[in-house]
């Protein structure tokens, strides 16, 4: 990975646009894999309701920001450390991917779109679940605050102010989530556009499939493995 030492007076407290252009490009290869939250991204657009993709969207973003502040703090590193803590993040993790793989595995394409007005309750429920999917789905993983703990130091001027270069690269990984994530979920609103209810309950069921995979996935995944 890249190490860029740029000197003080071209930094300005701040990383430079080759560092900032490097860690993009890093960090859009990593983000446009399919996972988790991109699976939900899809789901999301299927339902056709413009609000609750964004919801969705908001909570990974979110769930960015929450990730690298709490690299920033050390958190990562306390992760890393406690055999402990990462059994238990880990395995919380697997019981919600499983949990949410059940959820999506049952659930019928009509239950997924929210016909309401502003101040409906199911509008505003169908909202809070979006986004606390794809928050909790991130946060339940430690294999991105590892990442992004082995990650991000890769591109942090040690010699700088390091607060202000945490906080450039969390928004940059948060719009290119943003990105990523529109771009399934106007996937998943073409899908919907050509599917019938049949196959949409079967595309909801191959997510949840590949859900669950993920937590397979997790469950055996160490700290070694980074």
């Amino acid at each position: 990975m890249w190490k860029t030492r740029i000197p003080c007076s071209e930094t300005r407290n701040t990383l430079s646009a080759t560092t900032l252009l490097l860690y993009a490009a890093a960090c859009f290869s990593v983000t446009v894999l399919p996972g988790p939250t991109m699976l939900l991204a899809l789901s999301n657009g299927t339902t056709g309701r413009t609000r609750i993709v964004a919801a969705g969207i908001a909570g990974a973003a979110l769930s960015d920001l929450l990730l690298i502040g709490a690299v920033a703090l050390g958190l990562g590193a306390a992760l890393a450390a406690s055999e402990v803590l990462f059994q238990t993040v880990k395995w919380l993790g697997v019981a919600y991917l499983c949990w949410l793989s059940v959820v999506l595995w049952r659930s019928q394409p009509e239950t997924l779109r929210v016909v309401a007005f502003e101040g409906d309750a199911q509008a505003r429920s169908a909202l809070q679940r979006a986004f606390r999917r794809s928050l909790l789905v991130a946060l339940s993983n430690p294999k991105g605050l590892l990442f992004f703990s082995a990650f991000l130091p890769q591109f942090i001027d040690t010699t700088q102010p390091q607060w202000p270069q945490y906080v450039l690269l969390a928004l940059v990984t948060a719009a290119l989530d943003v990105v990523v994530m529109a771009c399934y979920a106007a996937g998943g609103v073409q899908i919907a556009r050509h599917l019938r209810e049949v196959a949409l309950r079967r595309l909801n069921r191959l997510c949840a499939s590949v859900l669950s995979s993920f937590a397979v996935l997790l469950a055996v995944y160490g700290r070694d493995r980074t």
